[in-house]
């Protein structure tokens, strides 16, 4: 089942492309994904049928962020970089060694075109990185046709088969004048920085003309490449190839709140973000300047080579906060861009925290509001609820768990061993634990509930209310909560005589009663089961002549549970490494609590 937290973040996923994290329970990060819509994507982890692989990494996600991006190819880029960074456990398919191929113009006499997967400082002419491998050699083969650079990596003695085909100028025979080549070159780079737009019209003419020519194997050909171009030249920003260290600023305002992005790209790529929301007391801009003040200087997070800001902050004076940093405000371009990104990101942070706040006292403060509207009674902001546990009368105990504006307050859990009563009695329970509860209330001045909810019917509420009236002299609204045959709350009991209190199945309300019983009820599980555990461990081998501490332990490390010593005979028992006598002693007595059970259980 999606939990409550995952539901509401669920609900404010962007409609934007970008990348998301899945968590584990310890918050680490166990899947890293891309999406061309965030909203679609991540919603769909949690709905609908999944093959095994997906069941298991649903089950572990504890909780999730996202980053959002420019375009889908950035995100992807995004995506890598992640994943090299935290090393999902879930990305196995994505774990490799391997990085986006770039193109490359070599830096040598005779250059060639070349698809690398390294960037190294050569003074090579690099372009990319390029998600799609496939569309990055078919730009590639087309730059091949148009610019007969060297193909070979060492020169052969004669020409080659590149040469006949007019996609090389063959330098191994031939004299290349150097202009020749720089020519292309800037070609080339006028071609991979936007110039392709021109190659795609001329093979869009050539696609139709070869249609009407009923050519269409070629045209089909001619359409794979404009599409190969189009996707290889789709522009991101995420990733620079000049291998500066930078961290890029942007923030966002709102309601007195602050949120901070940062960008942290290194070796030319975005490998992490951070992001710091807290409330503001003076002016946004100066606020931010401490932060970043704060942000080197009281954390372990190192001085990059530069830093992009916002164009409203005094870049002058985080110069001087930082002067061993080039501090930089980009007027345009990509590097303006990813100032944006980082902007657009904090505002997204900031109107999710608020989402989420609003959310929080819909079902919190909202639903008491609401509850105490339909039962026509003051606000209940203490909710004090009480359930009785016990098997057959044995060890029965009582808990009771407090409510503060509809969120637990755990400090104000009470467990209550009952004292007065022998025997499953619900009704006399309730009474000696009400009457103990709110004795001690009175008498050390304690918090009065506004609300004292009952985990059951008429009974129990006439049993407490009589105690809080006739013997405390207290007017505290009692209810009751009634649960169907699936053992879920179902109904509310309140008034004299007792009605339902008409609360819709889907109300933020009957949610809170539904956390409430089943708290209530858990808690007191897990102490009877406690108090179970040890009776059921005493009522055996505590008190019989000549087990002590030692052969006790002895004889529980040899069976290994408590079932096993029940059903176990003299002999076996003395194959623990106990005296046969003793042994004899420990059968008699756990034949005697065998038989006492059977009796109650008949």
């Amino acid at each position: 089942m999606v939990s409550t937290h995952i539901q509401n973040k669920l609900a404010l996923l962007p409609d934007q492309p970008g990348c998301y994290l899945m968590k584990d329970k310890q918050g680490t990060i166990i899947y890293v994904g891309k999406a061309k819509i965030l909203k679609n994507r991540v919603r769909s982890y949690f709905t609908g049928a999944h093959d095994i692989k997906t069941q298991r990494l649903v089950q572990e996600i504890e909780d999730f962020e996202y980053i959002v991006t420019s375009s889908d190819v950035e995100a992807l880029l995004l995506e890598i970089n992640l994943i090299k960074k935290h090393d999902p456990r879930f990305n196995i398919r994505l774990k490799d060694d391997k990085t986006y191929p770039f193109i490359k113009i070599t830096n040598e006499r005779h250059p060639r075109l070349i698809i690398t997967r390294q960037v190294k400082k050569d003074k090579g002419k690099y372009f990319g990185p390029y998600p799609n491998v496939y569309a990055a050699n078919e730009v590639k083969k087309i730059l091949d046709r148009l610019y007969p650079l060297r193909k070979c990596t060492t020169l052969p003695n004669k020409v080659c088969l590149y040469y006949h085909l007019g996609q090389c100028l063959a330098p191994c025979v031939f004299e290349v004048n150097q202009d020749t080549y720089k020519k292309m070159s800037d070609e080339i780079v006028s071609f991979l920085n936007g110039g392709y737009k021109d190659v795609k019209k001329e093979l869009a003419r050539k696609m139709e003309e070869a249609a009407g020519d009923m050519q269409f194997e070629t045209a089909a050909e001619f359409r794979d490449q404009i599409t190969a171009i189009e996707t290889t030249m789709e522009k991101q920003k995420m990733t620079m190839t000049d291998f500066v260290d930078r961290d890029v600023f942007g923030y966002a305002i709102d309601k007195g709140w602050m949120c901070v992005q940062v960008f942290f790209i290194r070796q030319g790529k975005l490998i992490e973000r951070d992001v710091s929301q807290f409330p503001f007391y003076t002016e946004a801009e100066e606020d931010f300047l401490t932060f970043i003040g704060q942000f080197y200087q009281k954390t372990n997070h190192i001085l990059p080579k530069e830093i992009y800001l916002p164009d409203d902050i005094d870049h002058e004076a985080v110069q001087a906060l930082l002067p061993e940093t080039k501090i930089i405000v980009p007027k345009r371009g990509n590097k303006k861009d990813l100032v944006k990104l980082a902007y657009k990101n904090a505002k997204i942070a900031l109107n999710e925290k608020f989402m989420l706040l609003e959310r929080n006292e819909e079902r919190t403060v909202g639903a008491v509001e609401k509850l105490g509207e339909q039962m026509g009674i003051p606000t209940p902001s203490r909710i004090e609820a009480f359930d009785n546990s016990n098997i057959y009368g044995t060890d029965p105990v009582s808990a009771m768990v407090t409510f503060l504006d509809g969120k637990p307050s755990k400090n104000d859990y009470r467990k209550y061993k009952i004292k007065t009563v022998d025997g499953p009695d619900d009704y006399a329970t309730m009474r000696e634990v009400v009457r103990r509860r709110y004795w001690r209330v009175l008498k050390e001045g304690l918090p009065l509930p506004d609300l004292i909810l009952i985990d059951g019917g008429k009974g129990q509420i006439d049993s407490a209310k009589d105690v809080l009236v006739n013997e405390l002299g207290l007017d505290i609204p009692v209810a009751g909560l009634a649960k169907d045959d699936k053992h879920k709350t179902s109904q509310l009991l309140f008034g004299d005589p007792l009605l339902v209190v008409p609360l819709g199945r889907n109300s933020q309300e009957f949610y809170l009663l539904q956390r409430i019983q089943d708290e209530v009820h858990r808690f007191a599980i897990t102490f009877h089961r406690e108090l179970r555990s040890k009776s059921g461990f005493q009522s055996i081998l505590d008190g019989i002549p000549g087990v002590g501490p030692g052969r006790k332990k002895k004889i529980l490390s040899h069976f290994g549970s408590m079932k096993k010593i029940k059903v176990a005979s003299v002999e076996e028992l003395a194959e623990s490494g106990i005296p046969k006598q003793v042994a004899e002693a420990v059968f008699q007595k756990v034949s005697e609590v065998n038989a006492k059970l059977a009796e109650k259980e008949e």
